[in-house]
């Protein structure tokens, strides 16, 4: 029975360490973002080319829509060039591309990722452009979005990830992943930036010099999360990672649950792929080289997603308040305060992350399908096998232009 207890208690010590290092991880992110970070001086004044990348696979019902948004920048229409690169789109949807003043890349893949279809293009139009900037299919940046990303390589950053925001709210899960991805921006980019790291990427609407994009894509050969792949190889050589808060770009969020469960199982897929991948190497860098920013990423690999982290450490506090209210002889090892103190960490860390706008009746009524969204996340880390193996596409629907 002795050994049986230390193996528990052992166990619930892992649990509180895991768990509440995580907690006070996005609390003390979540309140450096509600401060500005640092802002660097210009150091050049330049109008770079942009060249304006736009993978699509089977996005016939928006790429049109997208591609036309993309022309309305108030940059000058000289310095930028809209490509679209066209995997398996309709015949239709191709004349109607052709004929705006833009530049059509048709691609096909046996197996089609997002990596495949950006280094083929590049390797089709040249290298005639200072800056790539990568867009996905439903995505419309704000028409002076590439004048802040220039302004921002003004400053001598080569990396810059723009601000995404919801372009539709209009069920309960496109809500709560509007709201998730507001958080993951003031705990993973702002607050990041606020203490001296780099902000995360997030796969669109981010920009980068195009010779070191070209060159870097090149050794990038992910199926799935390859802005995953290329961020660490970024952080590893040291590339500090700019964002710009006031930078928007509109993506469409998920609008079913079935949609919303495989997409959170693709990019969970991918974090324990990498996470594997390069924690050994996140080690030696750190210990090597101080090389924190590198560190930090390889930890993002393997902590536990916010719906999880709110979901599971409720559930804990509740188990060891239900222990304390009906078993109070049974004391466990872990005095159950700390795990109150891990659901305060964590429920002030949204809060504070939380834009104003969604503290709404809708919203209130979205959180009452969070539960659902916990089950199908949780359920998802018992269905990774192959995932990060194929190519799972997010298909996106007709959602009006706000």
């Amino acid at each position: 029975m002795d050994v049986v207890k230390v193996v528990l208690n052992s166990l619930e010590i892992l649990v509180l360490g895991y768990f509440g290092f995580a907690s006070i991880y996005v609390f003390v992110f979540s309140v450096a973002g509600l401060f500005r970070a640092r802002q660097r001086e210009s150091i050049m004044a330049r109008q770079r080319k942009f060249a304006v990348l736009i993978p699509g696979y089977k996005e016939d019902n928006v790429i049109v829509d997208v591609a036309k948004q993309a022309l309305k920048q108030t940059y000058q229409s000289q310095m930028f060039e809209v490509v679209v690169i066209a995997d398996s789109f309709k015949t239709e949807t191709l004349e109607v591309l052709k004929k705006l003043p833009i530049r059509v890349v048709e691609v096909s893949f046996e197996k089609s990722t997002k990596s495949k279809a950006l280094n083929k293009a590049m390797e089709v139009i040249g290298d005639d452009y200072h800056i790539a900037l990568i867009l996905d299919a439903d995505n419309i940046m704000e028409e002076s979005f590439l004048e802040k990303v220039n302004e921002s390589f003004n400053q001598g950053y080569k990396v810059v990830q723009g601000h995404r925001v919801a372009k539709n709210t209009n069920t309960s899960f496109a809500i709560l992943d509007a709201i998730s991805e507001e958080i993951n921006n003031h705990i993973f980019r702002k607050g990041h930036r606020v203490l001296g790291l780099s902000s995360a990427l997030i796969g669109s609407g981010m920009a980068f010099d195009y010779h070191f994009f070209k060159k870097t894509m090149a050794k990038v050969n992910a199926v799935g999360g390859f802005d995953k792949e290329l961020e660490l190889k970024l952080l590893k050589n040291r590339v500090k990672i700019e964002y710009l808060d006031n930078a928007l770009v509109l993506d469409e969020k998920v609008q079913k649950s079935e949609v919303f469960a495989n997409q959170r199982k693709r990019w969970l897929s991918a974090q324990f792929v990498y996470f594997g991948r390069y924690f050994m190497p996140g080690l030696k860098e750190l210990f090597t080289r101080g090389n924190i920013d590198f560190f930090d990423k390889v930890y993002q690999m393997v902590s536990p997603p916010r719906v999880l982290l709110l979901g599971l450490v409720t559930i804990i506090a509740l188990c060891y308040l239900g222990f304390e209210l009906f078993l109070p002889e049974n004391q466990l090892w872990v005095p159950s305060l700390f795990w109150y103190a891990c659901f305060g960490f964590v429920a002030l860390a949204f809060a504070f992350a939380i834009p104003r706008k969604y503290y709404s009746a809708r919203t209130l009524g979205a959180i009452l399908t969070l539960p659902k969204a916990f089950m199908l996340m949780f359920l998802s880390l018992f269905r990774l096998k192959g995932a990060n193996k194929k190519f799972i596409h997010t298909q996106h629907g007709t959602v009006n232009t706000p």
